[in-house]
């Protein structure tokens, strides 16, 4: 398929006049079959990478169901999000272990919907005081002989490990589990700048969503946010109009620049369903419109959007569209190393993009690895 008259998103220039052709389930040089898909009108942009959120469509990734992440990855490759890291919560080692069996199982049946390149542990190596919405009767030291259990269940499929940098035995874990080839975040945490930094040179380089569950940026205190700036980490940022206010958006942007800026949807199980009660890793959950709390009405409890949506978001605060897409994208690959074949559209990489319309950016077509996806 060659795909004509679209403005292409690059990675050095923005957005670019150019065709895009693919061959199969690749992206190429020229058109595999002939077949010319006209995008006037459209941006023409790589299949969006999550690389935290829970779950959507009344499923969620922590009840470690087959027929459950199957629903999920259906509609969030629906939403043109093409590829998935979902996350879990802090569960017994058991339930850790029975997602991440789930998730080895769901990549080896390869029954379509996005691509579940792997599993985020967003729990439960955390510290109580920055629990959030996690469950701290689950809460657990990080400790390497369980990753390395939870890590064989999942025949390799986790991909990234939440940790607070100040607890018991973070370090060595650190070091242990970059080791592994797994990406450590620092979250749901009380550490300070010198703990991050170290924790950052151990090996860590991500921020869990950044400003959530964390000391804020003070100027005498900068804490994990000035820790993150300073040692090249990756900075997460939930973008649901919720989470984070609009100036801090652009603010981040600007510190830490596009090149480290991941945009995540932190998305859980009400996302594409009515307001209503839910559940988020075993506790109850309220919605009402964007907002998602527990029972207290105060405890933000993840969000009930979609990336695609958090995109479009950072946009309207005014984020220039190309670094929204690269922060969606390239950026979250790169972050779980999987730039080599997604997150751009360049020859050889996976033939997995969306066009968006220019006038409002909404949806008109989804490829996936070459197909046509029908919404």
């Amino acid at each position: 398929m060659r795909i004509t008259n679209g403005q292409v998103f690059d990675l050095e220039q923005g957005f670019v006049s150019r065709d895009v052709c693919t061959d199969g389930p690749l992206l190429s040089l020229t058109s595999g079959d002939g077949t010319v898909l006209d995008a006037a009108g459209c941006y023409v942009i790589p299949g969006l990478v999550d690389v935290h959120f829970h779950g959507a469509v009344g499923e969620d990734f922590s009840d470690a169901t087959p027929e459950g992440l199957q629903k999920i990855a259906d509609y969030e490759l629906s939403q043109g999000v093409t590829y998935l890291c979902p996350a879990g919560m802090t569960l017994p080692e058991d339930q850790l272990t029975a997602i991440c069996k789930t998730t080895a199982a769901h990549r080896k049946h390869n029954s379509g919907g996005a691509e579940v390149v792997g599993a985020h542990l967003e729990g439960p190596f955390l510290c109580e005081a920055k629990k959030g919405a996690q469950n701290g009767a689950f809460l657990h030291d990080p400790d390497v002989p369980m990753l390395k259990r939870l890590q064989e269940a999942a025949e390799g499929c986790v991909k990234l490990v939440t940790v607070a940098p100040e607890q018991p035995g973070a370090m060595e874990f650190i070091r242990e589990a970059v080791g592994m080839g797994i990406a450590i975040s620092l979250g749901h945490t009380t550490a300070d700048y010198d703990t991050a930094k170290a924790a950052f040179e151990a090996g860590a380089d991500h921020t869990t969503h950044t400003y959530n569950a964390m000391p804020p940026f003070a100027h005498r205190n900068p804490g994990v946010i000035g820790a993150a700036f300073d040692c090249g980490a990756f900075a997460e940022l939930i973008c649901d109009g919720v989470h984070i206010h609009p100036s801090v958006v652009r603010a981040t942007f600007q510190l830490f620049g596009k090149e480290r800026m991941v945009l995540v949807s932190d998305t859980m199980r009400a996302a594409g369903m009515p307001d209503g009660d839910y559940t988020l890793g075993g506790q109850a959950v309220i919605v009402k419109g964007p907002l998602c709390t527990l029972e207290d009405g105060k405890t933000i409890a993840g969000s009930a959007t979609n990336l695609m949506n958090c995109m479009r978001t950072a946009v309207s605060f005014g984020i220039p569209l190309a670094d929204a897409v690269r922060a969606c994208t390239f950026n979250p690959a790169r972050s779980i190393g999987i730039e080599d074949r997604v997150g751009t559209l360049d020859a050889g990489k996976e033939a997995s993009l969306v066009l968006l319309e220019q006038r409002d950016l909404s949806i008109r077509r989804i490829l996936f690895k070459g197909e046509a996806v029908t919404a």
